[in-house]
């Protein structure tokens, strides 16, 4: 049995930069990880079976869940014929713009390569994470990065100034498709990417704070209003910066102050059903 921790990201920033003619989008992220994290638990099984098993049920358990797939595609790349079972300890929000589908299939590619012994580096790991999904390759190494193509090229920057982050998820769920095909290229208002990269390197709290951005979040809070006014919510009760991760619908505050988070998270909590505080983490993962 072999236990990987398949932790949550946030984006610092998004950008979309144009329509591919792949039909994906061309971006720019700023994505780090953070200590809110799902447990992954694998074993080898006697058969030919990839097994899922969750203690979310409406989580999928075939093919439909990236987990899955990552398990199929190792096996078919490296020619395995053994079962696995892959249990899913879920603590990340389904559905919430955190990447958690992606980060247990990347858990899963890492703990597969131990398992069965592949010797595959992070990056031959991250390679076939890109076949599984955007955000997968990016969760294969883990820490803090520039990601840019479809979210598949990964660009290690250093972690972030170490701060709490308050995150909130609404009741509802959001399509990323859905979003992406609202989104009106022409009329975005593009984050300062560069500025996000040199605040990172110097450790600039402030300037952080300052530069995060989310092409995606108007076109959210646009269909969800729930989602503009959490934002409004959390800078009220005092978040030094408050953005949209991903696609939505999870919202999260930096906070540099430990004494402003019991506020934060108690006045959240009286109204949104899953609110976390936790820290930076910003490391990428070992891989000895």
């Amino acid at each position: 049995m072999l236990y990987e921790k398949a932790p949550a990201k946030i984006n610092l920033t998004l950008d979309v930069l144009h329509k591919r003619p792949d039909d994906f989008h061309e971006v720019e992220m700023i994505m780090t990880t953070v200590d809110l994290a799902d447990r992954v638990w694998i074993r080898q099984i006697k058969g030919g079976q990839i097994k899922i098993k969750s203690s979310v049920r409406y989580v999928p358990s075939d093919r439909k869940n990236l987990a899955y797939q990552a398990a199929e595609l190792i096996r078919r790349k490296y020619g395995i014929t053994q079962g696995v079972e892959i249990t899913l300890e879920k603590r990340i929000p389904v559905a919430a713009g955190l990447a958690g589908g992606s980060s247990d299939a990347a858990a899963t590619l890492r703990g597969l390569n131990k398992l069965w012994k592949l010797g595959l580096s992070a990056d031959k790991l991250a390679e076939l994470g890109a076949e599984i999904g955007s955000d997968v390759a990016f969760c294969v190494y883990g820490g803090t990065a520039f990601a840019t193509g479809r979210g598949e090229i990964i660009h290690d920057l250093p972690a972030p100034p170490n701060c709490w982050v308050i995150l909130a998820k609404p009741a509802i769920s959001v399509s990323t498709g859905n979003i992406y095909k609202d989104l009106s290229l022409s009329s975005i208002e593009h984050p300062n990417t560069e500025r996000m990269i040199q605040a990172l390197k110097y450790g600039d709290y402030n300037e952080m704070c300052r530069s995060i951005g989310n092409v995606l979040e108007p076109v959210t809070t646009g269909i969800h209003k729930e989602v503009a006014v959490l934002k409004e919510q959390m800078k009220k009760f005092g978040a030094d910066a408050v953005l949209m991760s991903g696609s939505g619908p999870t919202v999260f505050g930096l906070v540099e102050h430990e004494s402003r988070v019991p506020r934060i998270y108690n006045g959240l909590k009286g109204f949104c059903p899953e609110v976390y505080a936790i820290r930076m983490m910003g490391e990428r993962h070992s891989f000895d």
